[in-house]
């Protein structure tokens, strides 16, 4: 009988225990947060400072070369019955500078199915200079029949890319992952 009861106090003080940790790791953000604020620390940009009557100016992308323009086109080829094509055709964009673009797909089928999107590039030694931040591309994508999505894909080309490339053609092949594949046009006669 005591043995139990000494069991029961126990258990009410770890209980206690634990509803104070708890209570004190809920309080630590807003405590932290004010202590940073209190004392200035933890401030990680000069932006961040707010400063009454003074408009932090952010500082100029010395990255981009204005100097000149690429026209990045893009291109869609789908193996199989769905629908996938980009938004836009083109931009003109200047190296160094970050370029978002979209891409539409669209599942037509009557199943469910998982794809992959191939990237090519043209001319072949842009593809060194493309850096692609974000992509569609870098994953697989299970969709519901009739499911329609749009992707990003987020680039910088890099300056370094010769003075002579003025247009780079970023083209997809979309494919079904483990379906099968449509067979190739039979041709008229051996090669």
């Amino acid at each position: 009988m005591r043995l139990q009861r000494e069991n029961v106090v126990m258990v009410r003080k770890l209980a206690v225990v634990t509803a104070a940790m708890f209570a004190f790791g809920y309080a630590l953000v807003p405590i932290y947060k004010s202590i940073c604020e209190l004392t200035g620390i933890n401030i990680l940009a000069l932006g961040e400072q707010s400063i009454p009557g003074v408009r932090a100016a952010l500082p100029a992308n010395t990255q981009v070369d204005l100097s000149r323009s690429i026209t990045v086109e893009f291109d869609a080829n789908a193996r199989g019955p769905w629908e996938f094509k980009p938004a836009q055709r083109s931009v003109v964009v200047h190296p160094g500078e970050l370029t978002t673009v979209m891409y539409e797909f669209q599942n037509t089928q009557n199943r469910r199915m998982t794809a992959q999107a191939i990237p090519s590039y043209a001319p072949q030694q842009a593809q060194a200079h493309f850096n692609k931040l974000e992509c569609f591309c870098f994953n697989q994508y299970t969709l519901d029949p009739g499911e329609k999505k749009s992707w990003p894909v987020a680039f910088v080309i890099d300056p370094k890319l010769s003075k002579d490339v003025k247009t780079i053609t970023l083209s997809y092949t979309f494919f079904e992952v483990g379906g099968k594949t449509p067979a190739a046009p039979v041709g008229g006669g051996p090669v």
